[in-house]
């Protein structure tokens, strides 16, 4: 491909950044008069809020069919998640504000969750599809004060979808696509995505649910060498169930009931170590999930009491090919998780709230493999943490969020962390608010780092602290928004291997700094302009697979009521890797190049309000470029749906 014309290709994508409003009201609803609830847990004007917290609502959402979550959110300011480019089974990793998996907690409809039997207690989002959410905050920063553990980095707060306030809706949809790299061109069928979901609301009764459906083949995890070489094609499979249930016992008093059961099958390749033995068909993994929950809220005159509860079990199953036995070996993981969190908000007058809180986890886990086995009753710990969060709002302008939370650990004693952010808008005259922050987090010791083989009981919570300021503007009537936000993050007392090869708090400060920035701008109705930036720079300990430059842009147009187009953009600069190499028994340096992204989408509503139909085409240059040392990433890709309300 030409050299000069991705780059003007990008000049144009950078100089044109655009967003979409369907209609004229949506022009209405400005950025700063958004409703998030990251920072406190209860609906707060964004205006008020002393976070820049990216929300991605329903509508958005809509402008994204035929993209995965990991995708979605690849696109936002300070995100980095690899994988989203190689083949579906392939695992991601989370790097935002230089940190990793661990330092990045994922909460769904107000509960954290995680796998308990992995190494490093994260959770993997391939379980999750992107059909079944209704939006998505992200709120970068230390943030433990109200999430507890893992949220070091960024929350990543989902919301699932609700249910239709008429007593009956149905919602089909159905989607294929190819699924290529940059040298496959085969453009048939090998992307399947389809579900279905009935809710709706009768007087006090809510309820819902859903059923999804993906299945992907196509490419081989590992990269071939050459396009001659045929590896074997990994195939990803997923169904999704999803139920909710909702009471509304008293105009005070609402009971919510969910429960939901995942299960993902995946075919997967050796890690790459430059042997050109990784690729095998043998190796094969089960995925099942299964979480339920109550959620009751009460509300009084000056506030609300909430109670988020959920169990989760999870397994995991191998069966991996032995070179030395020429056989298979079988392996298990499996965790149970119990989390309970009732935090209540009492509202003092309208300028000063005060948010006060418990939260509960139980977790264990137990595994068997050729190596060894880990039995649950060895092989868990429980939490309990208190916490409480005052928000204060002026009617000049000052606004502070300010609190503090008590981690009490069944194995390494208590935790302290707090934040202190304050924020000042300046009014209508002066259309800027500032914001600053500085927020303390930990990160809890996985149960397979305190008991397994490898593990060290004594060991203590990774220790995080941030400090970010920034600044909001919006102008032009707030059609023109800008945001800019610098942060400084050191991590300490982080957990790597010792020289009995061990697990142990590694002694030594980390550091990352880094600045984001967004801008959009609604030149009319019909035309809508956003793009952001990100600026990421670490210390070598922490520099990997981190990119130091990002950029995303999006042009979205609606031509008419019905007909709506979009062109998004991305540019990641070059990262670096490393791997094993098993010819020299030697952790090998890499460095990845750069590489641009352009993609588009179509998509018209035939039947107003019941049926529309998309397509988009995905790496429209078809870019071959390298996501992660040895794996395969996607070329050009084509993808059609639609979907219809019943």
């Amino acid at each position: 491909m030409n050299k000069k014309f991705i780059r003007f290709s990008a000049c144009i994508a950078l100089a044109t950044t655009c967003g979409y409003a369907q209609v004229k009201d949506s022009i209405k609803v400005k950025q700063l008069e958004e409703v998030v609830f990251s920072d406190t847990k209860f609906a707060q004007s964004k205006e008020k809020s002393g976070k820049v917290i990216t929300k991605i609502t329903a509508a958005e959402l809509q402008k994204k069919s035929g993209q995965s979550l990991a995708g979605i959110l690849n696109s936002v300011a300070g995100v980095e998640i690899n994988g989203t480019q190689s083949a579906n089974g392939k695992n991601l990793g989370y790097y935002i504000r230089g940190g990793k998996n661990q330092q990045v907690l994922i909460v769904i409809d107000g509960n954290p969750v995680t796998d308990a039997s992995g190494i490093n207690l994260e959770y993997d989002l391939r379980l999750l599809p992107i059909d079944q959410i209704e939006s998505i905050e992200i709120m970068k920063g230390a943030a433990s004060t109200l999430y507890g553990s893992g949220a070091a980095t960024a929350v990543i707060n989902i919301t699932l979808k609700k249910s239709s306030k008429k007593p009956l809706q149905a919602n089909a949809y159905s989607n294929i696509g190819s699924n290529n790299t940059a040298t496959n061109h085969k453009y048939n069928g090998q992307d399947f995505n389809q579900g279905f979901s009935v809710n709706g609301t009768v007087k006090k009764v809510h309820y819902l649910a859903s059923i999804n459906s993906t299945e992907t083949k196509g490419m081989s995890q590992v990269a071939e060498p050459t396009p001659d070489s045929n590896y074997d094609k990994d195939r990803f499979s997923r169904i999704n169930y999803l139920s909710k249930f909702g009471f509304k016992a008293t105009e005070k008093l609402t009971l919510d009931f969910f429960g939901n059961y995942d299960k993902v099958n995946n075919d997967y390749d050796f890690p790459f170590d430059n042997t050109g033995f990784n690729d095998t068909y043998s190796n094969k993994s089960k995925t099942e999930q299964f979480r339920f929950g109550f959620s009751p809220k009460y509300v009084y005159a000056k506030g609300e009491l909430h109670l988020n509860s959920n169990f989760t079990k999870l397994q995991r199953e191998y069966q991996e090919f032995n070179s030395w036995t020429n056989g298979i070996d079988n392996s298990s993981y499996g965790s149970r998780s119990v989390t309970v969190d009732a935090f209540n908000k009492n509202k003092f007058s309208t300028n000063f709230y005060l948010i006060t809180g418990a939260n509960y986890q139980f977790h264990d886990m137990k595994s068997e493999t050729p190596y060894s086995i880990i039995a649950k009753e060895g092989a868990k710990f429980n939490m309990v943490d208190p916490y409480f969060t005052g928000v204060f709002t002026s009617d000049f302008g000052l606004n502070l969020n300010a609190g503090a939370r008590l981690n009490v650990h069944s194995q390494y004693g208590n935790q302290l962390v707090y934040n202190v952010n304050p924020s000042f808008n300046f009014g209508k005259e002066i259309p800027v608010k500032l914001l600053a922050s500085y927020s303390t987090a930990f990160v809890t010791p996985s149960l397979y780092q305190l008991y397994s083989e490898y593990g060290t009981a004594t060991l203590t919570p990774e220790k995080n602290s941030t400090i970010e300021s920034g600044l909001e503007v919006s102008v032009a009537q707030k059609k023109l928004t800008f945001n800019v936000v610098a942060f400084f993050r050191e991590q300490n007392n982080s957990i790597g291997f010792d020289a009995t090869y061990h697990y142990a708090n590694v002694e030594g400060l980390n550091k990352a700094k880094g600045i984001e920035t967004i801008v959009n701008y609604a030149l009319s109705t019909k035309l809508n302009c956003s793009a952001n930036y990100t600026f990421t720079q670490v210390d070598e300990a922490l520099n990997r697979l981190i990119p130091k430059h990002k950029v995303n842009a999006s042009i979205d147009f609606s031509a008419t009521k019905r007909l709506f187009f979009n062109a998004n953009y991305q540019y990641v600069d070059a990262r670096q890797d490393a791997f094993f190499d098993g010819n020299t028994y030697a952790i090998v340096a890499a460095k990845l190049g750069s590489y641009q992204l352009l993609n588009a989408l179509v998509k018209y509503e035939l039947v107003k309000d019941r049926l529309n139909i998309f397509g988009n085409v995905t790496n429209i240059f078809n870019q071959d470029f390298v996501e992660n040392i040895g794996y395969s990433t996607r070329g050009r890709n084509f993808k059609l749906g639609l979907n219809i309300k019943l």
